[in-house]
Protein backbone atom coordinates (compact mmCIF):
# COMPACT_ATOMS: atom_id res chain seq x y z
CA UNK A 1 0.00 0.00 0.00
CA UNK A 2 1.50 3.15 -0.84
CA UNK A 3 0.71 6.16 1.50
CA UNK A 4 0.84 9.66 0.78
CA UNK A 5 0.91 12.52 3.46
CA UNK A 6 -0.66 15.98 1.73
CA UNK A 7 -2.02 19.53 3.45
CA UNK A 8 -5.72 18.99 4.54
CA UNK A 9 -7.78 20.73 2.53
CA UNK A 10 -11.42 22.05 4.13
CA UNK A 11 -13.43 19.60 2.20
CA UNK A 12 -11.79 16.44 4.13
CA UNK A 13 -13.16 17.49 7.79
CA UNK A 14 -15.93 14.90 7.98
CA UNK A 15 -13.14 12.44 7.76
CA UNK A 16 -10.53 14.44 9.87
CA UNK A 17 -12.71 15.63 12.68
CA UNK A 18 -13.94 11.95 14.06
CA UNK A 19 -9.65 11.19 13.95
CA UNK A 20 -9.34 13.97 16.17
CA UNK A 21 -11.99 13.13 18.79
CA UNK A 22 -10.47 9.50 18.79
CA UNK A 23 -7.21 10.95 19.50
CA UNK A 24 -7.93 14.31 21.84
CA UNK A 25 -11.05 12.26 23.53
CA UNK A 26 -12.73 14.90 26.70
CA UNK A 27 -10.48 17.50 25.52
CA UNK A 28 -12.77 17.61 22.38
CA UNK A 29 -15.40 18.77 24.49
CA UNK A 30 -13.59 21.43 25.90
CA UNK A 31 -12.58 22.92 22.56
CA UNK A 32 -16.10 22.83 21.04
CA UNK A 33 -18.16 23.81 24.07
CA UNK A 34 -20.54 20.58 23.58
CA UNK A 35 -21.46 17.61 25.35
CA UNK A 36 -23.00 14.90 22.85
CA UNK A 37 -20.44 13.12 20.54
CA UNK A 38 -22.24 14.06 17.42
CA UNK A 39 -22.57 17.34 18.22
CA UNK A 40 -18.57 17.22 19.42
CA UNK A 41 -17.68 16.12 15.89
CA UNK A 42 -19.90 18.52 13.90
CA UNK A 43 -18.27 21.06 15.91
CA UNK A 44 -15.19 19.85 15.33
CA UNK A 45 -15.61 19.43 11.82
CA UNK A 46 -16.38 23.50 11.63
CA UNK A 47 -12.70 24.02 13.43
CA UNK A 48 -10.66 22.34 10.29
CA UNK A 49 -12.93 24.11 7.74
CA UNK A 50 -11.97 27.78 9.73
CA UNK A 51 -8.69 29.25 9.23
CA UNK A 52 -8.07 30.54 12.91
CA UNK A 53 -7.60 27.80 15.13
CA UNK A 54 -5.14 24.89 16.01
CA UNK A 55 -7.19 22.37 14.14
CA UNK A 56 -7.46 24.44 11.26
CA UNK A 57 -6.86 22.53 7.78
CA UNK A 58 -3.86 24.74 7.45
CA UNK A 59 -2.05 23.55 10.20
CA UNK A 60 -3.54 19.59 9.47
CA UNK A 61 -1.74 16.97 7.10
CA UNK A 62 -3.08 13.81 6.24
CA UNK A 63 -1.87 10.44 5.51
CA UNK A 64 -3.89 8.69 2.27
CA UNK A 65 -3.73 5.87 0.13
CA UNK A 66 -5.33 8.52 -2.37
CA UNK A 67 -8.60 6.62 -2.22
CA UNK A 68 -9.22 7.41 1.53
CA UNK A 69 -7.78 9.29 4.89
CA UNK A 70 -6.05 6.76 7.15
CA UNK A 71 -4.42 9.05 9.58
CA UNK A 72 -3.64 12.61 10.51
CA UNK A 73 -1.25 14.96 12.57
CA UNK A 74 -1.69 18.54 13.45
CA UNK A 75 1.58 20.77 13.53
CA UNK A 76 1.86 24.16 14.38
CA UNK A 77 4.48 26.38 16.36
CA UNK A 78 4.03 26.75 20.24
CA UNK A 79 3.90 30.82 19.61
CA UNK A 80 1.33 30.74 17.53
CA UNK A 81 -0.61 28.04 19.37
CA UNK A 82 -0.91 30.64 21.91
CA UNK A 83 -2.34 32.82 19.30
CA UNK A 84 -4.86 30.48 18.36
CA UNK A 85 -6.10 29.39 21.52
CA UNK A 86 -6.84 32.52 22.68
CA UNK A 87 -9.27 33.51 19.52
CA UNK A 88 -10.63 30.14 20.10
CA UNK A 89 -11.13 31.19 24.36
CA UNK A 90 -12.77 34.89 23.06
CA UNK A 91 -15.52 32.36 21.03
CA UNK A 92 -15.90 29.99 23.66
CA UNK A 93 -16.84 33.05 26.23
CA UNK A 94 -18.86 34.24 23.87
CA UNK A 95 -20.96 31.39 23.78
CA UNK A 96 -21.23 30.92 27.42
CA UNK A 97 -20.81 33.65 28.85
CA UNK A 98 -17.76 32.47 31.31
CA UNK A 99 -14.33 32.90 31.29
CA UNK A 100 -12.82 29.96 29.77
CA UNK A 101 -8.73 28.94 29.81
CA UNK A 102 -6.95 26.71 27.21
CA UNK A 103 -4.23 25.10 28.74
CA UNK A 104 -0.95 25.90 26.90
CA UNK A 105 0.41 22.74 25.48
CA UNK A 106 4.26 23.82 23.99
CA UNK A 107 6.91 26.46 24.74
CA UNK A 108 7.04 29.05 22.09
CA UNK A 109 10.18 27.51 20.32
CA UNK A 110 8.81 23.80 19.83
CA UNK A 111 7.09 23.35 16.83
CA UNK A 112 4.51 20.73 17.94
CA UNK A 113 2.42 18.12 17.27
CA UNK A 114 -0.99 18.35 18.42
CA UNK A 115 -2.44 15.98 17.33
CA UNK A 116 -1.53 12.61 15.73
CA UNK A 117 -4.30 9.58 14.88
CA UNK A 118 -4.27 7.04 12.93
CA UNK A 119 -7.48 5.18 11.26
CA UNK A 120 -8.59 1.63 13.59
CA UNK A 121 -8.66 -0.27 10.36
CA UNK A 122 -5.25 0.94 9.52
CA UNK A 123 -3.36 0.77 12.91
CA UNK A 124 0.15 -1.89 12.92
CA UNK A 125 0.96 -0.55 8.82
CA UNK A 126 3.73 1.98 10.12
CA UNK A 127 1.50 5.33 9.01
CA UNK A 128 2.06 7.05 12.63
CA UNK A 129 5.93 6.46 12.66
CA UNK A 130 5.50 8.12 8.70
CA UNK A 131 3.45 10.82 10.25
CA UNK A 132 5.89 11.17 12.82
CA UNK A 133 8.85 11.29 10.48
CA UNK A 134 6.90 14.26 8.35
CA UNK A 135 6.60 16.47 11.30
CA UNK A 136 10.60 15.96 11.80
CA UNK A 137 10.73 17.05 7.53
CA UNK A 138 8.59 19.83 8.88
CA UNK A 139 10.08 21.06 11.28
CA UNK A 140 13.49 21.18 9.78
CA UNK A 141 11.67 23.05 7.11
CA UNK A 142 10.60 25.75 9.73
CA UNK A 143 13.93 26.15 11.13
CA UNK A 144 12.96 24.51 14.13
CA UNK A 145 15.51 22.49 16.38
CA UNK A 146 13.29 20.74 18.21
CA UNK A 147 9.15 19.19 17.82
CA UNK A 148 7.04 18.39 21.23
CA UNK A 149 4.08 15.91 22.34
CA UNK A 150 1.98 15.75 25.06
CA UNK A 151 1.03 11.96 25.84
CA UNK A 152 -1.62 10.76 28.32
CA UNK A 153 0.22 9.25 31.34
CA UNK A 154 -2.45 6.51 30.77
CA UNK A 155 -1.39 5.91 27.23
CA UNK A 156 1.72 3.69 27.75
CA UNK A 157 1.82 2.12 24.44
CA UNK A 158 1.98 5.42 22.54
CA UNK A 159 4.54 7.13 25.24
CA UNK A 160 6.77 3.65 23.93
CA UNK A 161 6.11 4.50 20.38
CA UNK A 162 7.27 8.20 20.48
CA UNK A 163 10.30 6.89 22.55
CA UNK A 164 10.88 4.24 19.77
CA UNK A 165 11.47 7.34 17.70
CA UNK A 166 13.39 8.94 19.77
CA UNK A 167 11.59 11.51 21.73
CA UNK A 168 12.18 11.86 25.58
CA UNK A 169 10.20 12.85 28.17
CA UNK A 170 11.31 16.55 29.49
CA UNK A 171 8.69 17.03 32.39
CA UNK A 172 4.69 16.14 34.10
CA UNK A 173 2.38 18.21 32.05
CA UNK A 174 -1.01 18.82 32.88
CA UNK A 175 -3.81 19.72 30.24
CA UNK A 176 -7.37 20.69 31.30
CA UNK A 177 -6.42 18.82 34.66
CA UNK A 178 -5.93 15.73 33.07
CA UNK A 179 -1.43 14.27 33.55
CA UNK A 180 0.37 14.27 30.46
CA UNK A 181 4.18 13.55 29.28
CA UNK A 182 5.59 16.12 27.73
CA UNK A 183 7.75 14.99 24.96
CA UNK A 184 10.75 16.16 23.52
CA UNK A 185 12.79 15.32 20.42
CA UNK A 186 15.89 16.75 18.37
CA UNK A 187 15.69 17.26 15.27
Amino acid sequence: MQIHIRQALPEDAPSIAPLIFDAIGDIAHRLTGESINSNVIAKLEELVRATDNRHTYLNTFVATDNQSILGIIVLYNGKIGKELDGILMKKLQKKFATSMQIDIEAYDDEYYIDTICVAPHARGLGIGTKLLYFAEQQARTMGYKKISLNVEEVKIKARQLYEKQGFITTEPWKIIGENFHHMVKEV
